[in-house]
């Protein structure tokens, strides 16, 4: 029997940095996913957060002059506040730096340990703190990181502890076989599988202390620290009770992860393995997307091209900022953003479109409606529920604004305001179904843009005009 429980997680962004759009397109989209899940009747548990250890953190904090703890505060804060900016519904926001999170994290070591899958060896290794990944030479660009071609790549080398991942490739190879699924879109799920392939290395999930002192200190080991990694994968189970309370981790466990294709390989491949390590079940689905550019170059700051989303809900609103994430970025491949495409997609969908259909509408009913109709309890969903249910986030919003074009043509072609003064009880009739489309193309709207649903619901129920959804830009 299928669970009526839902559990969903973003990755957790690292606070070296303010939130950008990126990390907001995939909350949205988890978020959106929370909210249709519980439109069905699901209960869900939606996690977020922040992860805060490692060599990039604590470089960070010391090139600011902070201590590592007051730094990640702030940003954390900074994180948190996407959920009202973003109108997000998670139901926990996890810290790494949590006390609860590291006895987890250290109680994860032990599990692994006891496994056999946790040794200590010397090693020299090059390193991408921008990713805080080992690369092999084959990963490097003219001895550069493509992802962060900015970055130096550091050389480590000291003794660690190394988890066994050699040691999964089978079992890893197996899940993938047995869920085609597993990982979502499937040409991802097949980039993983040539990774895994190709053979898998035992990858060092210790730091020494004394270089790196800031992470969660390694059970039995006062010299070392895990691995930002290693730690941070375990929010997962912590976020639901793991150790402590099994219960409630049962009751959510497996969980449906949401990441960039930067994590394709940790959220994948690497957290499976320890997950098999640590005798427990596998994740339910990964869901992997991809970048947000911005007139063709990628994001950062050193180009001075990074699209904050607070910028952009103080100027169009929360429902636009996620109308378009959903809309026109799109949901497996690589989208480009700019603020002309931003203002161009709201003025012509949002402002033009939604907005002026639903002044349309209920000017109509205003004017000649006594009061609000009986509106169905139920609404036909359509195509629109199988596209969210595929992550095809682009396609179900196309499915709302079919229906919008559809209703706008409706009016054109029956005139309602001529048809009213001709048969004023076929008028009435008409403006009347007008009404309920509209209604019915609110509550499709809920799950991706819940603000804008409550406000054509109570102008419907009101039987008003409403104040102007999204006022156009100039």
């Amino acid at each position: 029997m299928e669970k009526n429980t839902v559990y969903l997680t973003t990755t957790l962004p690292y606070v070296n940095a303010e939130p950008h759009v990126g990390f907001a397109s995939e909350i949205v989209r988890a978020d959106t996913l929370a909210r249709y899940n519980r439109l069905m009747g699901k209960e869900v548990f939606f996690n977020t957060g922040t992860d805060e250890h490692g060599l990039k953190i604590y470089q960070k904090a010391t090139e600011a002059g902070k201590d590592a703890q007051q730094y990640v505060d702030e940003y954390a804060e900074k994180f948190d506040r996407l959920k009202d900016a973003l109108n997000l519904s998670y139901d926990n926001f996890i810290r790494t730096t949590d006390e609860a999170h590291k006895k987890a994290a250290q109680e994860f070591w032990k599990r692994c340990d006891a496994s056999g899958d946790i040794y200590k060896k010397n090693y020299k290794v090059k390193y991408c703190v921008g990713c805080e990944l080992e690369k092999t030479d084959s990963e490097l660009q003219q001895g550069k990181c493509s992802l962060h071609p900015s970055l130096e790549i550091e050389i480590i080398e000291e003794e660690n502890y190394f988890f066994k991942f050699s040691k999964y490739q089978e079992r890893l190879l197996t899940l993938y076989e047995e869920q085609p699924d597993f990982v979502i879109p499937s040409f991802r799920l097949n980039e993983i599988k040539v990774f895994v392939e190709r053979g898998l290395e035992d990858f060092s999930i210790s730091r020494l202390k004394s270089k790196m002192p800031w992470g969660v200190s390694v059970p039995d080991d006062d010299e070392q620290v895990m691995y930002v990694w290693f730690d941070a994968l375990v929010n997962y189970i912590s976020a639901i009770g793991w150790p402590d309370d099994m219960t409630t981790f049962e009751k959510w466990w497996p969980v449906v992860q949401l990441a960039g294709k930067d994590n394709l390989r940790q959220q994948s491949a690497m957290w499976q393995a320890m997950l098999i390590s640590a005798d427990l079940p596998p994740s339910k689905q990964v869901f992997i997307g991809g970048f947000i550019n911005s007139d063709g170059q990628k994001m950062s700051k050193s180009t001075g091209n990074v699209i904050n989303p607070f910028d952009i809900v103080h100027e169009y609103g929360t429902d636009a900022l996620r109308y378009y994430l959903l809309r026109h970025v799109h949901p497996f491949e690589d989208s480009d953003m700019t603020d002309e495409k931003f203002k161009e997609a709201y003025n012509a969908n949002l402002a033009n479109g939604l907005g002026n259909l639903v002044a349309r509408v209920m000017k109509m009913a205003e004017e000649h409606l006594d009061s609000a109709p009986d509106i169905p309890t139920s609404s036909d969903f359509g195509m629109f529920k199988g596209y969210i249910e595929q992550f095809e986030f682009q396609k179900a919003m196309d499915v709302i604004w079919e229906r919008i074009g559809a209703l706008d043509t409706k009016i054109t072609e029956t005139a309602p305001f001529k048809l009213i003064k001709e048969n004023p009880e076929e008028g009435k009739k008409l403006i009347t179904e007008l009404v309920i489309e509209l209604y019915t193309i609110g509550c499709i709207l809920s799950p991706v843009l819940p603000d804008t649903n409550e406000k054509i619901k109570a102008t419907i129920k009101a039987n008003k005009m409403p104040v102007t959804l999204f006022p156009r830009k100039e």
